[in-house]
This record gives C-alpha cells, sequence and structure tokens, in this order.
C-alpha cells in the first residue's frame, strides 16, 4: 500500500526553496484492546456527555476551550486554525548546526520527507549539501495545531525531519528527588562495572531487538483462544543488596 502524505508545504533554506510533503516515518506497534463488561462480554461504549444537562453531545457542537474554568474562552476549529497563520504550510530552516551538538533527549517523533512535483532538483540539491557537511538544519513546523522545533537531516538517502522538544519541555535533573550519593563508588567496583560494559559493548544493530512484552501478550492470547491455561509468569530474580557481588555474578554469567 502507498504511504499517503499528512503534510504537504514548503521546505526553504535561504533562497532555496524546496516543495515537500511529510510522511510518518514510524508504525505504532502497541497492542489494542476493548473495554467490555466482565461477566459477559459486552462493548462497553464511551459517549461525549455534558456536564451540566448529562445529555449527550454531536460532535459537530463540539468545540475547544482554554482556561481554568472561572476565566475560559471557546475557540472555535476556524479559529485555531487561522492562528496557524502562514508558517502552516512553510518550513524555514533558521540555522544549521553538526548532528553531534542535538542531545539525544531534544529528539521526538521521526517523519520522511519527500519532493512534490516540481520540487525534485531543490531537494536532491539540499540533501546533497546536508550529507556533505555533516549537518542538521533547525526550523519550525506547525503541525496539529501546535508548533514543532524540527531538525532536518539525511537519512538512508533521502530526508528525513525529526521533531524536537523545546528546551522548557525537559525536566531538569535537579528538580528531581534523587538521593545525592555520600560517597564516591569504590575503585574495584568502577573497575569491575567498567568490566562489565565492555563485555556487552558492540556496534548498534536496531533488527536485534523486539518488543518481548507484546509477544508475551500475544502468546496468552494465543493460548486462550486455543482454551489452554496460559503459562503462569516466571518469578522475579533475587536481588543482591551486596553491589560487588552482584557485579562479579554478573560478570561469571558472561565469560
Amino acid at each position: 500500500m502507498t504511504a499517503r502524505s499528512i503534510w504537504n508545504g514548503t521546505l526553504t533554506l535561504g533562497a532555496l526553496v524546496v516543495p515537500v510533503k511529510l510522511f510518518t516515518a514510524t508504525e505504532a506497534r502497541a497492542l489494542s484492546f476493548r473495554e467490555v463488561r466482565a461477566d459477559d462480554g459486552a462493548r462497553v461504549r464511551h459517549r461525549r456527555v455534558g456536564a451540566r444537562t448529562g445529555e449527550e453531545v454531536p460532535f459537530a457542537e463540539i468545540e475547544k476551550a482554554y482556561g481554568d474554568g472561572s476565566d475560559e474562552v471557546v475557540m472555535t476549529k476556524d479559529e485555531i486554525a487561522a492562528a496557524d497563520g502562514p508558517r502552516a504550510k512553510v518550513v524555514e530552516i533558521e540555522h544549521v548546526v553538526r548532528a553531534e551538538e542535538i542531545d539525544p533527549v531534544h529528539y521526538d517523533k521521526p517523519y520522511h520527507l519527500g519532493a512534490r512535483d516540481g520540487g525534485a532538483h531543490a531537494y536532491r540539491l539540499l540533501l546533497a549539501a546536508l550529507e556533505r557537511g555533516g549537518r542538521v538544519g533547525i526550523g519550525r513546523l506547525v503541525l496539529r495545531q501546535r508548533e514543532r522545533l524540527v531538525a532536518l537531516r539525511p537519512l538512508q538517502g533521502a530526508l528525513a525531519l525529526q521533531t524536537l522538544r523545546f528546551a522548557d519541555e525537559l525536566v531538569p535533573a535537579d528538580d528531581l528527588d534523587v538521593p545525592t550519593p555520600r560517597k564516591a563508588p569504590a575503585e574495584r567496583e568502577v573497575e569491575m562495572a567498567g568490566r562489565l560494559v565492555d563485555m556487552l559493548a558492540g556496534p548498534w544493530d536496531p533488527d536485534a531487538y523486539r518488543d518481548t512484552y507484546r509477544q508475551a501478550v500475544m502468546d496468552v492470547v494465543a493460548a486462550k483462544l486455543e482454551g489452554r491455561e496460559p503459562d503462569a509468569p516466571l518469578p522475579a530474580e533475587d536481588r543482591d543488596d551486596d553491589l560487588l557481588a552482584a557485579l562479579e555474578a554478573s560478570l561469571e554469567r558472561g565469560s
């Protein structure tokens, strides 16, 4: 099945204008469950009900409000869409940085970019320039009624666009309730932990990882469909409070 674009617009870098279309680069593989009544399996439906009257509200009559209830404004869909302005169809690359400068904590969702009619040459030109310089373009995209910071980068011979988290969306480590270590780890512990890290080191292979939790749930589903009792879950391993002993055991298992 041919993928359909979710956004069509223009990418600009100075005087370079590239007509592009945006495609989702990931596919959700999460399990989807339905809510049913336990005694008869009847489907449970959720309805939109007005808090004052208790009556069901048709979707066409639903608008969005902003505020805390006491000081609130209602905005229509057209008013919200109008706030996008001309930026809704343009991604302007404001800066170009080196890829390694971006901490992975800022990366959010990836997308593929394709060229629209008449934009193939400009698309290839921009791709070649970013590939040659090892650079990433930083810009903004208005998507689904939200401005998103984005990174434009080469990926597998094409352009990819990845949304980024704004700095004020990140929770500083100083705000976390994490106890401060009272003493530094012993040299022997650091040496053994380093050996454990070295033992597990290797090249990154994304195909080596699978969603084992999803598979375990599907195994339970298959068993119940066949009328079998699902296997009992394995007991959790006992934790060793002796850190040094735990490191030694890990190294022995890996040897």
